[in-house]
């Protein structure tokens, strides 16, 4: 959206952004190439200078970079609106693989050819923001203490709205920015990318309410137009299909719900024992008690959405068999009750959380495995707990981690939507965050390192087909299905006597929800 254009080098290792001219972030800072790099290497820097920084993606040659406080020191005193020499020199520096040529031109050069970078920019390390600003509101932070000044003030953007006001975990007020540079783009140009709307209201209130019923409440009477309804009201959104609409995922998403097993925690560390539990779940009562039925089977870990490189062993779903699961603990010698108590620790408030594990605890008491469903709070659920941290932090804590967890909180959606990204999360031994199995295994990680490594496609796929059938067999992941409801058990609500349309996050439920600059009212 901040490109006027870009090119890539014929062997696809380097991009060059043509930035547009004019813009400026809500204060007035001019966006230019300095801001962009110096947020881009304030990232890194917060990552501890690891290579993968940009999402567990490793694209970039790092080794030669010499980014820390010093540099930091550099920019504070230079500024990133005009840098002087000493600090132009650093950011020009062919040598570095993120490098400027000027205010308005800035250049990623990879390890490698590389397909998934535009995708990549849609989240996170890919959001601008203005640097210069940070700057002077007391930095980044370190890598183990981050900045909590922007918790409450958020730092200034591009985009068409601006943030008035932050209450932590109760509300966040936005006002159309008045600066923004789309403010007069015409209908067309907004039809062809609708996320660079102006927007259709002044004000906009988004409050966080943990209460499903008084988010209902709030729907129904009209206090608001817009709501996240989830298990608890949801029949009353189903029952008015004259009054409400809502958000339904394609079949082939990228949104899926499954729980992890701790590969290295006892007994859930036994492949046989992973096997067993993978076909003694009743997958459609799952779907029916908790997803409202609205499960579709898939089969881990590409997203059905990638097509080209979904189920590259053509192998089915797991199919619930108490027989198959009772043979395969018996070859392997496994008496069931001579295991421990299996512990499945769910978030309180979850109520589709709580509804599954409680079909997952009675199958596998079928089976003779006990398992207690551990209810806790949000502060008590915290990492390492749910395994959400980075693969080498969360093996280090991997005996604090319960056998069974969701993946995600419940649901799981990219991070990036590519390809690339749920074997990079959630299979790989360098992943920075989502691999909630702690799982690793030497014939996955090729695959794992072809998608950014620039493989061939023919060798990607050879690749990650035998990744597949090795994660097949060793069932890291309990796959219960991609959702129909983009919350699983609910989905995004709105009045349709008052809200016409709205989009999603370009990533659906990847990295928010409604984006409502692009919310059309009726009669508007």
């Amino acid at each position: 959206m901040l490109a006027q254009n870009w090119t890539v080098s014929p062997d696809g290792s380097t991009y060059t952004f043509n930035l547009r001219s004019g813009v400026t972030f809500s204060n007035g800072d001019p966006l230019n190439a300095y801001q962009i790099w110096g947020e881009d290497y304030g990232f890194y820097y917060l990552s501890d200078n690891s290579s993968n920084f940009w999402i567990s993606y490793n694209l970039f040659n790092m080794t030669g970079v010499n980014f820390g406080p010093a540099t930091l020191t550099l920019m504070n005193q230079s500024g990133l609106i005009n840098p002087n020499s000493q600090m132009m020199s650093i950011m020009s520096n062919k040598a570095w693989p993120i490098y400027v040529t000027g205010p308005d031109q800035l250049v990623y050069h990879f390890v490698s050819h590389e397909s998934w970078y535009l995708n990549a920019l849609l989240v996170y390390t890919g959001l601008v923001f203005d640097t210069q600003w940070l700057l002077e509101h007391g930095g980044f932070g370190t890598p183990v203490s981050l900045n909590t000044y922007f918790n409450t003030n958020p730092i200034p953007g591009t985009g068409p709205y601006m943030v008035t006001n932050v209450v932590e975990q109760t509300s966040v007020q936005f006002v159309q920015n008045p600066t923004y540079w789309g403010r007069n783009l015409t209908s067309a140009q907004i039809q062809a990318n609708p996320y660079v709307d102006p927007g259709h209201v002044k004000n906009v209130l988004v409050q966080a309410k943990t209460d499903d019923i008084s988010r209902y409440v709030d729907l129904s009477s009209g206090a608001a137009q817009i709501s996240g309804i989830q298990t608890q009201d949801w029949p009353l959104i189903s029952a008015n299909p004259n009054k409400y609409s809502y958000f339904v995922m394609p079949n082939n998403s990228q949104v899926f719900v499954g729980i992890a097993m701790n590969t290295l925690r006892y007994p859930t560390n036994i492949t046989a024992v992973r096997q067993a539990i993978v076909h003694a779940i009743n997958y459609s009562d799952v779907a029916a008690k908790a997803f409202f039925g609205q499960l579709v089977p898939f089969v881990g870990p590409e997203y059905p959405a990638a097509s080209q490189y979904y189920d590259l062993g053509n192998l089915p779903p797991y199919q619930y068999n108490v027989t198959l699961a009772e043979q395969i603990l018996k070859n392997a010698s496994i008496n069931p009750a001579n295991l421990p108590t299996v512990e499945f620790r769910i978030e309180a408030g979850c109520t589709t959380c709580i509804n599954a594990a409680q079909v997952v605890q009675g199958d596998l008491s079928a089976i003779g495995i006990n398992v207690n469903v551990e209810v806790t709070t949000a502060s008590n659920f915290g990492l390492p707990v749910i395994a959400g941290g980075s693969y080498a932090s969360n093996v280090a804590a991997n005996q604090t981690i319960s056998q069974l967890s969701w993946y995600g909180s419940l649901t799981w959606a990219s991070d990036e939507p590519t390809p690339a990204d749920a074997w990079l999360l959630s299979v790989s031994n360098v992943s920075l965050a989502g691999n909630y199995a702690l799982y690793s295994n030497p014939n996955v990680q090729p695959c794992v390192n072809a998608f950014t490594n620039g493989s061939s496609n023919t060798t990607l796929t050879s690749l990650c087909t035998t990744a597949q059938a090795q994660i097949y067999k060793d069932a890291p992941y309990i796959y219960l299905g991609t959702v129909k409801l983009a919350f699983g058990g609910g989905s995004v609500v709105w009045n349709k006597a008052i809200v016409k349309s709205l989009l999603l996050d370009p990533d659906y439920t990847g990295q928010g929800y409604t984006v409502f600059n692009t919310v059309q009212f009726v009669g508007s």
